[in-house]
């Protein structure tokens, strides 16, 4: 043993006088790293080199880029810049991982390249380096052990300028295994140190002796639900000990973490934690509910009306969709996932004859996930009917019922000129609910307009609610002005109490037939002019029906940007708003 540590030394000496002697040749420079723990390793620019110890490390002038290993340690980088003929010194002090390593344990003894790098269930060496060849290379008097969890066990040599060798062994409990470099397993045998070890540090180093304790994979994985609906999510959730690495379904994560997934399908994901104690694996499924749940009622499914009456005027339709993200009802549309729609039966001639009509409602509902469904259900008329589906048909509407509501432009009528401000697209739109309200008196004496009128937030509560009666009787005139009797007419002025909110306005540019794509992606964009705008109205209501004018607003209406303007018109503009 002695003649041994003589020949160690003197090879150390020779190998301390190339390194300097080389450092110094051509356009190379010498780095020294000064390093606490001494025995930690080098690896230069991503290839390893050799333990800091009473070594330089020869390298071309310029930029550099240093890794520091030691089991036991988080690793450090340093970028250094060297110098031809001159030799750089670094100082970095590792920071031990707190704890201890408990077994039960086996051993490795390696046999080959002195120097060399080892590495254990991997070759990245930020994640799997273990040690060198030289820190487990004597199982004599002193004790150079690598020790390991029992089990199956990946062994990396990895040394500069020199092939990669691999192979992979099992290390049984309380047995070493003495491997011989580039040649495989020269042998098993017992190691009876290992049933008498309690908790060990990860890294000790003696004289002549050091000891790397390995901290075996654990790792904890699963989903917050494992079964969900279509378009829901569920957590993943993960923990591990003794993992440097950690992927989820392939993809690099946290070795500790969380994620939030919403499979569109039936998945499984796959957790992995990686370290020099082993790999481990699992998977957990999350289960996608595509099933769609549907109901489409009509209540009553009958209507029966008379010449000039309408006994029973309306009829429910009531649809549910569940774990559904896209349904409409023909013929209202874009419906919700759950809702009812009332809808009109009305007279359409004074005809006594009976006549007979069946409307069909269908529902169609889908999901992201390939999930779909369909319902229908029928609506039985007798009698001179005719049927109006509620606010998804406004030519319908427009032609029996004229219900329309009419906007104008910011802050008028004003007090100074209360007949002005109806713009001439809304005076039509205004004109043609009254041709179509009297034309329904004919059918319903009793029914009355009711004109709600209200205005935007800005100003004062006594601003806006004069504004929005102004904006009544503004109607009120112009439908007397078309023969409707004044006793058939009822105001309500609501001023800007009643304001129609950012998520409805959206929701009925999304449903209005007269929109555009373009307009509807603007009112996106500018959403409290279009805000204001929509609350500058006149809604027209019906006695006793309760039925209530379409909320479009006009885009395609010529004079649109004078309803639009956020300021008050000119004097001149105003004079041509009549």
């Amino acid at each position: 043993m002695r003649i041994r540590l003589v020949g160690t030394f003197v090879s150390w000496v020779a190998l301390a006088i190339i390194c300097m002697q080389s450092a110094f040749a051509g356009n190379q420079g010498s780095l020294i790293v000064r390093v606490s723990p001494p025995q930690t390793y080098i690896y230069a620019d991503g290839q390893p080199v050799l333990e800091s110890k009473g070594h330089y490390v020869t390298l071309t002038e310029g930029e550099h880029k240093i890794d520091l290993f030691n089991y036991g340690y988080k690793p450090e980088t340093r970028s250094v810049t060297i110098t031809a003929h001159h030799t750089t010194k670094i100082d970095v002090a590792m920071h031990a991982i707190p704890g201890e390593v408990s077994g039960p344990w086996g051993c490795i003894t390696i046999e080959g390249p002195r120097g060399a790098a080892v590495l254990l269930n991997g070759t990245d060496p930020s994640a799997f380096f273990v040690g060198h060849v030289d820190e487990f290379n004597n199982e004599f008097v002193w004790k150079q052990e690598l020790i390991v969890p029992p089990g199956k066990h990946q062994l990396t040599i990895a040394y500069a300028n020199r092939d990669t060798w691999t192979t992979a062994f099992e290390v049984p409990a309380n047995k070493r295994v003495v491997v011989d470099a580039y040649k495989g397993v020269r042998k098993t045998v017992a190691w009876s140190r290992g049933e008498q070890l309690k908790e060990l540090p990860r890294f000790h180093a003696g004289i002549a002796s050091d000891a790397v304790v390995v901290s075996k994979v654990t790792a904890q994985f699963g989903a917050s639900a494992g079964q969900v609906n279509c378009g829901d999510s569920t957590t993943l959730k993960w923990s591990s000990v003794g993992a440097e690495k950690a992927e989820l379904n392939g993809v690099p994560v946290s070795p500790t973490g969380d994620q939030s997934v919403a499979p569109k399908e039936t998945t499984t994901y796959k957790f992995t934690a990686m370290g020099p104690g082993g790999v481990y694996t699992y998977g957990t499924t999350v289960n996608v509910n595509k099933a769609i749940s549907a109901s489409l009622d009509v209540t009553p499914p009958e209507v029966r009306t008379g010449e000039g009456a309408n006994h029973q005027g309306t009829a429910t339709v009531t649809w549910s969709a569940g774990n559904a993200d896209s349904v409409t009802v023909d013929p209202l549309g874009s419906v919700g996932a759950n809702g009812s729609r009332e809808v009109q039966v009305t007279p359409a001639t004074t005809s006594a004859a009976s006549a007979e009509k069946t409307v069909t409602y269908t529902l169609h509902a889908s999901n992201a996930c390939g999930g779909s469904e369909t319902r229908t259900a029928t609506l039985h008329i007798t009698g001179p009917t005719e049927v109006v589906n509620g606010a998804a048909n406004e030519t319908t509407l427009q032609t029996k019922l004229g219900l329309n509501s009419v906007y104008f432009p910011t802050d008028w009528p004003t007090k100074e000129e209360p007949q002005g401000g109806l713009v001439s697209s809304q005076e039509e739109r205004a004109k043609e609910n009254a041709a179509d309200f009297k034309k329904y008196l004919a059918y319903q004496p009793e029914a009355k307009v009711i004109l709600e009128a209200y205005a935007d937030v800005r100003g004062s509560v006594p601003h806006n609610q004069a504004l929005s009666e102004r904006r009544a009787e503004r109607i009120k005139d112009l439908l007397v002005e078309q023969g409707i009797p004044a006793d058939r007419i009822e105001i309500r002025a609501f001023g800007k109490s009643r304001n129609l909110t950012e998520r409805q306005v959206k929701e009925l540019a999304a449903q209005n037939p007269s929109a555009t794509p373009a307009e509807r992606k603007q009112v996106l964009h500018e959403i409290v002019i279009f805000e204001w705008a929509n609350n500058r109205r006149v809604d027209i209501r019906l006695k006793p029906t309760n039925q209530v004018s379409h909320r479009y607003f006009p885009f395609d209406a010529h004079d649109l940007k004078v309803l639009l303007g956020p300021e008050k018109p000119g004097a001149k503009q105003a004079a041509s708003l009549n």
